[in-house]
C-alpha cells in the first residue's frame, strides 16, 4: 500500500514539475514594428523611390529560443510616372507567418533575432486619391530578417533590424497583366512585449 501511494505521490509530482516546465518555456509575445523600405530596382519598368511600412506580429514560444510568428502587414512604394498613371504608390498588403531564432549574446541581457516565413499577400495599385485602381489576388512569397534584441526591462524590448521581402504577382491593369517582383529591403524598429 505504501509503495502504491509513493508511486502515485511521485507520479503527482513528475507532472506538475512537467507542467510548471512547459508553462515556462511557453511564453506569447507581441511587436509593432516599422519603417523605411528600400525597393530592389524597377516594378515592371516602373521607378519606384523609397517608402515606408508595418507588420504587427503574434510570437509564440514553442521551445526555448524558436518562436512561431504571424501577423499582417503593410508596405507602399511610391511612384512619380508608372505604366498605370502618375503619383501611383505599389502597395504590398497581407500575411506572414514563419519560424525566429533568438538567443542572448553570452550572459548579457542584449539579444538577437534570425527571422524566416512566408507571405500570404498581394499587390495594390493606389492613385494619388487614394483610391486603388488595381490589385492583384494574393499570392506566396517569402521574407527573411535579423537584427537585435535590446531589453528595456518588464519584458519589453526593442528590436532594431532589417527585413527582407519577395512577392511577384501578376497585375492587370488597362487589359494588359503585368508581372510584378515586388522586392525590398527594410530598415525596421520594433517594439515587442512578452508575456
Amino acid at each position: 500500500m505504501k509503495l502504491k501511494r509513493f508511486t502515485l505521490g511521485a507520479i503527482i509530482c513528475l507532472l506538475s514539475i512537467s507542467v510548471y516546465a512547459q508553462e515556462e518555456q511557453t511564453k506569447f509575445g507581441f511587436e509593432l514594428n516599422g519603417g523605411l523600405s528600400l525597393p530592389n530596382g524597377k516594378l515592371s519598368g516602373t521607378t519606384v523611390y523609397p517608402g515606408a511600412g508595418f507588420e504587427a506580429v503574434i510570437l509564440y514560444r514553442v521551445i526555448s529560443d524558436f518562436n512561431i510568428y504571424g501577423g499582417w502587414g503593410w508596405n507602399s512604394l511610391p511612384s512619380v510616372s508608372s505604366f498605370a498613371g502618375d503619383d501611383i504608390s505599389f502597395e504590398e498588403t497581407g500575411y506572414v507567418f514563419g519560424l525566429e531564432y533568438s538567443h542572448q549574446f553570452g550572459n548579457s541581457s542584449l539579444g538577437y533575432f534570425i527571422r524566416g516565413g512566408a507571405l500570404i499577400n498581394q499587390i495594390g495599385l493606389e492613385n494619388a486619391s487614394g483610391d486603388i485602381i488595381a490589385d492583384s489576388r494574393h499570392g506566396l512569397g517569402w521574407q527573411v530578417a535579423a537584427g537585435i534584441a535590446l531589453p528595456l526591462g518588464s519584458n519589453w524590448s526593442l528590436n532594431p533590424g532589417l527585413k527582407f521581402n519577395s512577392l511577384n504577382r501578376d497585375i492587370e491593369t488597362e487589359g494588359v497583366s503585368r508581372q510584378i517582383s515586388y522586392d525590398y529591403m527594410s530598415v525596421r524598429v520594433g517594439i515587442v512585449k512578452m508575456f
